[in-house]
């Protein structure tokens, strides 16, 4: 019996040295889905007691939602998810540009009730998104998303919004020879570049087991050493879209100045396991660092914060399975636990990154995403991403978004804040001028 695994890290690609890719084979094409690393439903819910710090409680991760984008008293990542009749922006007829494993249509999923919520803030309403207005926007400009899988998740939901009024061309091949990880996007109509560069840890990595990679193997982090893969590049793009956050959940070895300092879930001897946390904070320090640091890039940032699993019945590899049909209700999910923790860990670390880049005259903005997909299970492919091959085991994706889904609204929240920017910066310069 053959085993489909989805983007985990158990392929050709995640053994290279992140700063350049040494060679592809036809099979990675398979490794697309979800990082099952990490999809632990118990381990994940009682985080390993050698972190270094408690979980707060919920009243500390208000003051800390605080710093959201607001526009005339408008928060808007503070509201409910509200039946919404309409049908979606578009299908997997209408677009060509989602991957199989999250054409959940494709595939069969029967319930559709998954598509008919919106997002509404408490304080205002959220414009649907407009795939004119957005081109205008960026129009003469590169936009980048820097991460994972699940930031290429928001990107593809961003090609099918935008397509449905003007077509892209494909020119990953003019950029990169890794046209998988590292893809690139043009809209001629509107001069506008969209971008993805693959970078999971942010930070310089590689295969710590000298048997080489599997679903579990241990992988070594340099949590101070960027991943040249995507800093060599970013100079480039006018807005940056960061986000990471699964692939930290695996066993880790953690280097600094090129020395071991620490792991996650290694199980070796000596070795003082720090928890996922500190990986996670480390490795988003030097991102943010690197950001503030390089001499010629002047864009703008959004960090999305951390997106939540929903397993369910088992672990990601024990059968679990995403089979809610509906949102959670805030009385039935709350935010805390590793989740709360998590969330906090890179938050702290963005604050800190803000005010260092507001001294440098740059932008960092924050998509608060995480409470909000947290009320989300439905969302998720689960064994809807792939045909139902007898001869192929596969595992449940309650990591990724089915397209069209929830992750759509990611790019409604980007587009209002990208405006709530340009008209900001817009009435500044008036200001300055009389």
């Amino acid at each position: 019996m053959k085993f489909q695994s989805n983007e985990i890290l158990n392929g050709k690609y995640t053994a290279r040295k992140t700063t350049k890719s040494a060679f592809l084979i036809p099979f990675t094409l398979l490794l697309i889905m979800f990082p099952l690393i990490l999809m632990r439903n118990t381990e994940e819910s009682s985080p390993s007691s050698s972190s270094s710090s408690s979980s707060p409680n919920v009243s500390s991760v208000r003051n800390m939602m605080n710093n959201r984008t607001e526009t005339k008293g408008c928060d808007i990542f503070s509201g409910n998810w509200i039946p919404y009749s309409e049908e979606p922006y578009y299908n997997n007829g209408t677009c060509k540009w989602m991957i199989d494993e999250q054409n959940c249509m494709k595939f069969g999923r029967p319930d559709e009730e998954y598509l008919h919520w919106r997002w509404k803030p408490n304080e205002c309403e959220l414009p649907l998104f407009n795939a004119t207005q957005f081109l205008e926007l960026v129009s003469g400009k590169k936009m980048v998303f820097v991460g994972d899988s699940v930031g290429r998740n928001q990107l593809q939901s961003l090609l099918c919004l935008l397509s449905q009024v003007s077509e892209p061309e494909d020119v990953s091949h003019k950029y990169n020879s890794d046209v998988i990880y590292f893809r690139r996007y043009f809209f001629p109509d509107y001069n506008f570049t969209l971008g993805n560069l693959w970078s999971p840890y942010f930070v310089r990595s590689g295969d710590a087991d000298k048997k080489g990679h599997s679903y579990n193997s241990i992988m070594k982090i340099h949590v101070d050493e960027v991943d040249e893969a995507w800093s060599s590049q970013v100079e480039n793009f006018d807005i940056v879209i960061i986000s990471a956050g699964h692939w930290f959940f695996r066993p880790l070895m953690y280097y600094e100045k090129g020395q071991l300092v620490g792991c996650n879930r290694c199980g070796i001897e000596n070795v003082t396991d720090l928890a996922h946390y500190y990986g996670y904070k480390m490795a988003f320090r030097t991102a943010f660092r690197t950001l503030t640091s390089l001499e010629n890039f002047k864009g703008v940032t959004f960090f999305r914060t951390f997106s939540p699993s929903h397993f369910e019945n088992g672990d990601w590899n024990k059968g679990g399975n995403c089979v809610r049909t509906k949102p959670f209700s805030k009385e039935e999910m709350k935010l805390d636990g590793y989740t709360l923790q998590t969330y906090l860990t890179q938050v702290n670390e963005f604050k800190v990154a803000q005010e260092e880049a507001s001294n440098k005259g740059l932008k960092f903005l924050m998509l608060n995403t995480t409470e909000i997909m947290l009320l989300r299970p439905d969302g998720h492919p689960n064994n809807y991403g792939h045909s139902k091959d007898t001869n192929v085991t596969y595992y449940n994706d309650c990591v990724h978004w089915c397209l069209p889904g929830p992750v759509d609204t990611w790019n409604e929240f980007l587009l209002y804040m990208l405006n709530t920017e340009t008209h900001s910066s817009y009435s500044s310069k008036i200001e300055s001028v009389v």
